[in-house]
């Protein structure tokens, strides 16, 4: 039977640090399984292939972000409805999620694919790629519903404490799809398609597994009921899904934007920049899972009425997070150059200038990474204790100083500003979230003036 794990009692840095260790664990796998993509039909097929794989990465995100957005929304219920012990509430909130999810994927997968040979217009996707890169989405489009499934049921495991039946999931999807990636392109010489479809068929295992392990745990079982529409508990679930969704949709047309300008200094710089973003959801994770622990900690504590728990738990996880930040900046600053050249198999020239682009991106990019780290945390127990409108406008924040960024600053210094600009999105939201989080927390509890 899969596991549920309480977190309103014990040392709060070692139940967020042990709940996290799961999640490093399956998002580096998760990441390992989209670099194997980038990898194999790199190597393969070269530069043009590459690039059309790397350059969907934004719009990829833009759509697959709602999804996720929403199940985390949803989750945040369930973690607080968990931590108050109100089992009705979390059955009530778990049927309702699961209707609210159905609609909206239908929904997305409509627009999604109506809408991409115009949005990759807009972006302007070099002619060399293009066929490519729509060819790539249709099919990771087709696997949304995959995708909502895996976040929605997983997002209930985590809420209940549970991190290893997820790690598990991804494991097992991991393995399938770099087995299918050399079957698929290596062996059937499918290219991109054959990348995209390796992914989609990897995304089912992962949600499979994760709706089977739901399934086992008696504190998920539904009755019809609770899969009856109650606008009132679907009014409290939109109410935490759609700031979340909205503030990575709003920072999806930052990186849209951002795109579309990386697109216009042509397509060598455009391959070494997007290679490099390849490498992005990797030396995040650590951060990225850390928040994971923070929201689910944070979330069953406020729940519980333990808010002094709350404070402590942040405030350990934001020393963890810069710990880990300047840990993953070494080996950035380290190995970006061997990291990327494993990915660059084409003309000596064309192959050199790709990389001499991406490695100054991921330098600048390892240096920002304290940023990013302190955004997660303070980012996550905000969503944990119920606050999912000062994320949402962090979010903003961040379009505002990635778009500023990347139309002011190459100005002044070349295309050395197109990758600074990055940094500052992260910056500008760190502050908003970090200003957020004590002025939320002194509104729960005014009389309790410790620094956090």
């Amino acid at each position: 039977m899969a596991r549920i794990k309480d977190m309103t009692t014990g040392s709060p840095a070692r139940l967020i640090l042990l709940f996290s260790l799961p999640v490093i664990a399956g998002n580096l796998l998760q990441q390992v399984y989209s670099l194997v993509d980038s990898l194999i039909v790199g190597r393969q097929e070269g530069v043009a292939a590459l690039s059309a794989i790397n350059s969907s990465g934004w719009l990829d995100w833009a759509v697959i972000s709602l999804a996720m957005g929403l199940a985390q929304g949803f989750a945040i219920e369930i973690a607080q409805r968990f931590g108050a012990g109100d089992g009705q509430g979390l059955k009530r909130a778990a049927g309702q999620s699961v209707l609210l999810s159905v609609g909206v994927v239908l929904l997305l997968e409509a627009l999604a694919q109506g809408l991409l040979p115009f949005f990759l217009r807009a972006l302007k996707t070099p002619e060399e790629t293009f066929a490519l890169t729509l060819l790539y989405l249709r099919i990771i489009f087709g696997g949304l519903p995959l995708v909502m499934a895996a976040n929605v049921c997983g997002g209930f495991l985590r809420a209940v404490g549970n991190s290893k039946t997820p790690m598990i999931a991804i494991v097992a999807s991991t393995l399938i799809n770099i087995l299918l990636d050399y079957l698929f392109v290596v062996g059937f010489r499918w290219s991109v398609a054959g990348a995209a479809a390796a992914t989609v068929t990897a995304q089912a295992v992962n949600a499979l597994i994760c709706l089977l392990a739901v399934l086992r745990l008696p504190i998920f079982h539904l009755e019809r009921e609770h899969l009856q529409l109650q606008l009132p508990v679907c009014r409290r679930l939109f109410s935490l899904g759609i700031p979340v969704a909205a503030g990575n949709l709003v920072i999806s047309i930052g990186g849209l934007v951002l795109q579309r300008v990386v697109n216009g200094y042509g397509f060598l710089f455009m391959a070494g920049y997007n290679t490099a973003s390849r490498f992005q959801g990797l030396i995040e994770n650590a951060g990225a899972s850390l928040g994971a622990g923070v929201a689910t900690f944070a979330g069953q504590n406020q729940g519980a009425g333990k808010n002094d728990r709350v404070r402590e738990g942040v405030r350990k996880s934001a020393l963890v997070g810069i710990a880990l930040a300047l840990a993953v900046m070494a080996v950035v600053l380290a190995f970006s150059r061997p990291m990327l050249s494993l990915f660059i198999q084409d003309d000596p020239a064309v192959a050199q200038q790709v990389l001499e682009n991406g490695s100054r991106f991921l330098h600048i990019m390892g240096l920002g990474l304290p940023f990013l780290y302190l955004l997660f945390v303070y980012r996550s127990a905000l969503q944990g204790i119920g606050d999912t409108l000062i994320p949402m406008i962090s979010g903003v924040v961040e379009l505002i100083m990635r778009v500023g960024s990347v139309l002011l600053l190459p100005l002044f210094l070349g295309e050395q500003g197109v990758y600074i600009a990055e940094i500052m999105a992260w910056f500008g939201a760190m502050v908003l979230l970090i200003w957020g989080y004590y002025y939320r927390m002194r509104r729960i509890s005014p009389s309790d003036k410790r620094a956090l």
